[in-house]
């Protein structure tokens, strides 16, 4: 299995549309070939400072194009980046910051003073662009496999402390790739990114437009928040491509007129359940767009099954779905036994898609993300009976135990380990 990385396939497509636009913030647009040279520019800077494979880079700015290009320059210095969000509560941010142990964090003068005081090297991207615009703008030669750290994103903390995943080139261009083969973005998509840097969703709404030709329209830092400043922009910016969280898309709903937002092709909810009468609301009010419940934890790249909506259902509950491609999803009982079709059960996830581990937290891991209980799994060949999940496949992979019912639909997170 040839496995691709994430900034080599957005360096492809810098090659095939230099001169197109990468990204749009407000009235400022970056190129391919100008996002390319800066994000070069940060990466062979942040070698000097020790990045390298595996090596954890914090990244803590607001929405904006400096955020892309640190991010995209992470990457390329062969690095993972691990986002934090500054409008934490202090002694949550610091306990995150320290956790993931980064080595550098990537920042600015207006957010320096408030973030914890570690040992690591600090970059202020504003005062310290005249420094980082003296490097050399090609490409750094750095060896990264896909077995190597692309980033870290630390869980809600739901169930305890919060965690940081570490998710692979592996598993997030496999998520990557299946979202390009199911929904097939184009040059002419505009892809809208809303989504904090510090939720994994993000990941797909910075990098899937990147490695396709599309445009990654920004919005403004709590723009997400804004359901009339929300509507404005998709209709000025002509956006094609949306993710909500279903609370937040009844919020988007709730607005009185919506006719003048004809641009929308794909939805995109995940996060929270799905009702059936949201489902139904959001297809009456954009007849022209798919809508699509995907879902999936921070210990794996992003989502693990995806469910097309249509009209015509009238279930209990909006399924989660079926598998994505390389994904295997088992529903177990306590004695890792399969559960029949309807019965109550625990989700375990095999696959590529699932993180490496969690950050500094070796016990953690052992307990949550095991090979052992997938073997368990894994050395059955039977295909597991879980209604609209569809059949799985075998993969020798960890394993992530999750609550699950019947036909995918999701009774929370368990917390037993």
């Amino acid at each position: 299995m040839t496995v691709n990385i994430l900034h080599r396939l957005i360096e492809d497509q810098v090659e095939r549309t230099p001169n197109d636009p990468a990204i749009k913030y407000r009235e400022r647009k970056l190129s391919y070939r100008e996002l390319d040279r800066r994000a070069n520019k940060l990466a062979n800077y942040l070698q000097s400072l020790g990045a390298g494979p595996d090596v954890r880079i914090g990244i803590c700015l607001p929405r904006s194009i400096e955020l892309m290009v640190g991010l995209l320059g992470v990457l390329k210095a062969g690095s993972a980046y691990v986002p934090f969000d500054h409008s934490y509560p202090p002694d949550r941010l610091a306990y995150m910051v320290n956790d993931a142990g980064v080595e550098v964090m990537i920042t600015s003068e207006s957010i320096v003073q408030i973030l914890p005081k570690t040992s690591a090297e600090v970059v202020c991207i504003d005062s310290a662009w005249s420094n980082i615009d003296k490097q050399s703008d090609k490409t750094p030669n750095v060896p990264v496999h896909g077995d190597n750290l692309a980033y870290v994103i630390f869980t809600s903390g739901s169930t305890g402390r919060p965690k940081g995943a570490m998710n692979t080139h592996a598993a997030i261009v496999n998520r990557l790739e299946w979202m390009q083969r199911s929904y097939a973005l184009g040059a002419g998509d505009r892809v809208l990114q809303k989504t904090p840097a510090s939720f994994d969703v993000s990941v797909w709404e910075f990098f899937l437009p990147l490695i396709v030709g599309a445009t990654v329209v920004l919005a403004k830092p709590d723009g997400h928040r804004d359901r009339d400043y929300l509507a404005d922009l998709i209709h000025r910016e002509g956006i094609t491509t949306i993710h909500f969280v279903p609370s937040m898309l009844d919020i988007f709903l709730g607005k009185p007129d919506l006719s003048n937002i004809v641009s929308l092709r794909r939805i995109i909810c995940s996060g929270e359940a799905l009702s059936p009468a949201l489902k139904d609301r959001c297809l009456a009010t954009f007849e022209s767009a798919e809508l699509h419940n995907l879902y999936g934890p921070t210990e794996a790249a992003v989502d693990v099954t995806a469910w097309a909506c249509a009209n015509d259902e009238s279930p209990a509950s909006v399924p989660i779905g079926y598998p994505i491609d390389n994904i295997q999803i088992y529903n177990l009982d306590e004695n890792l036994a399969f559960c029949a079709e309807g019965e109550v059960g625990e989700l375990y996830i095999a696959g590529v898609g699932l993180a490496r581990g969690y950050v500094n937290h070796p016990d953690l891991t052992f307990r949550i993300l095991t090979a052992v209980r997938a073997r368990a799994c894994i050395e059955r060949e039977t295909s597991v009976n879980c209604g609209q999940m569809g059949h799985s496949n075998t993969w020798g992979a960890s394993i992530i135990r999750l609550k699950f019912v019947d036909s995918g639909s999701s009774l929370g997170r368990s917390n037993k380990f």
